[in-house]
């Protein structure tokens, strides 16, 4: 039996992209369609098939719906979860070397080291990890305002149930006023990209609605942000602090008032900062080496089991220094925040 080829010829709707569609490799039109079955229909319809009487025949697909970024997108093309085994990360390291922000020293080495550690103890596969820092030679991989909110947005896209997704930043973190009227203290949080004093930092409020509200029921996102000022970065709905001065500790809510939604659709949201909203960490490098840490040693931990190895860890590393006053003396408590309210002390991390 002779083989045959099958060309499948894309005629878009006025949203697709006719570049992207020519550009397409033959690959990555598998997921264009669902299933083997979608494409028997449209073969069996006669009005979609011609020949060209030498063993070849052509597919016609009407209105065809093509997601293509154009000049937003990163160098590598958006693919489905599964590409990436349902595990993706996306790594945010800032030192502001040529900006007017107090220079950093260690926040490209906490992504780097991050990176490292998804892929070696956690299995990330090494194509799910996008970094960005500061001093890439790629201008994709530089985290500018613009390259954030792509790479934000590649994190969630096409997220399932199941799917594992980090989200890690390293760098300055900003508190500013808020406009809208959702936050309790009456400031927003916000990160600062490498281009921050030309383009802006990027809210709270936006990192919220750009990874958490897409998160569909039985996914996970997991944060980490060590940087000042950084207890509700990602402005989830419920925090786990000190309730009185007797030290009894539970989830405090933090949903607005006026009743903004911040939630996800059903995904598990977990943030784990370096310290609160009012508080600054001296050491950028102290909620990354503490972390790593404390999941090497005991692979199977809960978040309070996590929370505690990594206090103890902060605290026994100030016993022997002199703190200067009150504020730093509590800079480097680890704060979480998520989605919805569980038992700490009986949920295991899994990413």
């Amino acid at each position: 039996m002779r083989n045959t080829r099958l060309n499948i010829i894309s005629q878009p709707n006025q949203e697709a992209d006719a570049d992207a569609i020519s550009n397409t490799k033959p690959l990555e039109l598998q997921f264009l369609t669902s299933s083997i079955q979608n494409i028997k229909a449209l073969i069996n319809n006669p009005g979609n098939v011609s020949g060209n009487g030498n063993g070849s025949f052509y597919l016609h697909i009407q209105n065809v719906n093509v997601h293509h970024p154009g000049h937003t997108a990163p160098s590598r093309p958006l693919r489905p979860p599964s590409a990436y085994g349902h595990k993706r990360a996306v790594l945010f390291g800032i030192n502001y070397g040529n900006t007017a922000a107090p220079r950093l020293k260690g926040s490209v080495n906490n992504a780097q080291c991050m990176k490292d550690f998804l892929i070696n103890k956690l299995g990330f596969p090494g194509d799910s990890i996008w970094m960005f820092t500061d001093d890439s030679e790629e201008k994709t991989a530089i985290p500018t305002k613009h390259n954030m909110r792509v790479a934000m947005k590649w994190l969630v896209e096409d997220c399932q149930a199941g799917d594992s997704l980090v989200f890690y930043f390293s760098g300055q973190v900003a508190r500013v006023k808020d406009h809208n009227g959702d936050e309790l203290d009456g400031c927003d949080e916000a990160i600062c990209p490498v281009d921050y004093e030309d383009e802006g930092k990027i809210r709270d409020d936006e990192i919220n609605t750009a990874i958490v509200r897409p998160l569909p029921h039985g996914a996970k996102l997991h944060a980490l942000v060590d940087a000042s000022f950084s207890g509700t970065i990602l402005d989830l709905q419920f925090v786990y602090t000190k309730m009185n001065w007797i030290g009894y500790w539970g989830w405090k809510d933090h949903r607005p008032r006026r009743g903004d939604f911040k939630g996800s659709k059903g995904g598990l949201a977990v943030c784990i900062s370096a310290c609160g909203d009012n508080a600054i960490s001296a050491d950028k490098s102290a909620l990354t080496q503490t972390f790593i840490q404390a999941m090497q040693d005991a692979p199977k931990l809960t978040y309070g089991s996590l929370l505690d190895a990594m206090r103890s860890t902060i605290y026994s590393a100030k016993a022997g220094k002199f703190v200067r006053d009150i504020l730093q003396q509590y800079a480097h408590e680890p704060q979480l925040s998520s989605s919805e309210k569980f038992n700490i002390h009986s949920k295991l991390i899994l990413m």
